[in-house]
């Protein structure tokens, strides 16, 4: 009798386990689509007053300097830079602005987009460390865009490096088009997002409002929950199977990236893990690089909808300087990692330091330079 009671007990307690896991199982799926709810809800309230800005602004100058500081500023609005690609895309196919002119521009929607995950970091602000780790993550993609810009866009104004290598790859997929893609997220969130927006009275600062709140709701209990499933069997899941290798990290980013199509969303996604120690900054930063990678293809798609050489030639300009990036600053991670570690300790101090760095960064002084050079 004993032994049966304790059976009985047994079988009771791992159900109960079990269904303990499905329970936060399904509770951190409907944490993930929050979440990623409240960034297509951001990108959707900046698009109510910011889409009209940024196609005007694109076509205010041909300075390389200035088309860099338009691509961040576009992008930090837009929350997208796969729609700022698309709009240049779609703007060099019309004419509006040159080939040349572009390149630059799309180097500074690669620093633009980094704005979301940066943001995202904000969530785990009042938790010291942990915002410490999330800040980090977050800024590593962002001095991995700024190292590359840094080597290349001097390479590219002198020598064109870029714009030929673009031109080359162009001419081999001559007359290639008419292909269209939808990305699954999109489709399992834009419904939902329009009737928040539809509600609002397409407001884009209460739908702003609902963003923040759904982006602060989700990332507060996504940890949490991470670290009630027993932090060390998580940390041994991401380690052996997703994050093993780097070669496998950037896999996983480019393909995700491609199908999700926003850089914002897959890069996003991993600064609640880094900020809950469940993976580190090494490991994550091919993840990232790829994430880079697969963002192109939105440009891509674009470009080859609108039978444009040239069009194409910008998407693949937009590849090539994440490609020679990534050949670039691979090897020579520790500068990025090293750099935006720097950077989070600093923000550590102050909270208002973070907040700062936003502004400044992506909206402030690109919208200053815009302005001085015309």
């Amino acid at each position: 009798m004993a032994d049966q009671a304790d059976e009985v007990k047994t079988f009771s307690t791992a159900t109960a386990s079990r269904g303990k896991i499905i329970l936060r199982l399904l509770a951190l799926f409907a944490l993930v689509y929050l979440f990623i709810l409240s960034i297509t809800l951001l990108g959707d309230a900046f698009n109510l007053f910011g889409k009209g800005l940024a196609e005007r602004i694109f076509q205010a100058t041909s300075n390389p300097i200035v088309g860099l500081m338009i691509g961040v500023l576009a992008t930090a609005v837009i929350q997208s830079s796969s729609t700022t690609t698309t709009l240049i895309v779609g703007l060099v196919a019309a004419g509006s602005i040159s080939f040349e002119s572009s390149i630059a521009m799309v180097m500074g929607a690669n620093i633009g987009t980094s704005v979301t995950n940066t943001i995202v970091s904000l969530g785990h602000i009042s938790r010291g460390e942990e915002f410490r780790r999330a800040f980090a993550g977050a800024m590593c993609h962002d001095f991995f865009n700024v190292c590359g810009v840094i080597v290349l866009l001097p390479l590219q104004v002198n020598f064109n490096i870029i714009g030929k290598s673009a031109r080359v790859l162009e001419s081999v997929f001559a007359g290639f088009g008419g292909l269209e893609f939808s990305s699954p997220l999109k489709a399992m969130t834009k419904p939902v997002a329009s009737q928040i927006v539809a509600l609002t009275g397409d407001s884009g600062w209460i739908t702003i409002a609902i963003s923040i709140i759904f982006l602060f709701v989700a990332l507060r209990y996504i940890v949490k929950v991470l670290k009630s499933m027993v932090l060390a069997r998580v940390e041994k899941f991401f380690q052996r199977y997703i994050f093993r290798t780097p070669i496998l990290s950037l896999l996983l980013g480019v393909f995700l990236t491609a199908m999700v199509q926003s850089s914002s969303i897959t890069t996003s996604m991993v600064v609640p893990l880094i900020g809950a120690g469940v993976i580190s900054i090494q490991q994550i930063y091919p993840y990232l690089l790829g994430a880079n990678v697969g963002t192109t293809i939105t440009a891509f798609l674009a470009s080859f909808v609108t039978g444009s050489h040239e069009a194409v030639a910008v998407a693949f300009g937009h590849l090539l300087f994440n490609v020679f990036g990534i050949a670039i600053f691979w090897p020579l991670k520790r500068i990025p990692i090293w750099m935006s570690e720097t950077l989070a300790k600093i923000a550590t101090i102050s909270r208002l330091y973070p907040i700062l760095y936003i502004l400044a960064a992506f909206f402030i002084l690109p919208a200053l330079i815009i302005y001085l050079y015309n």
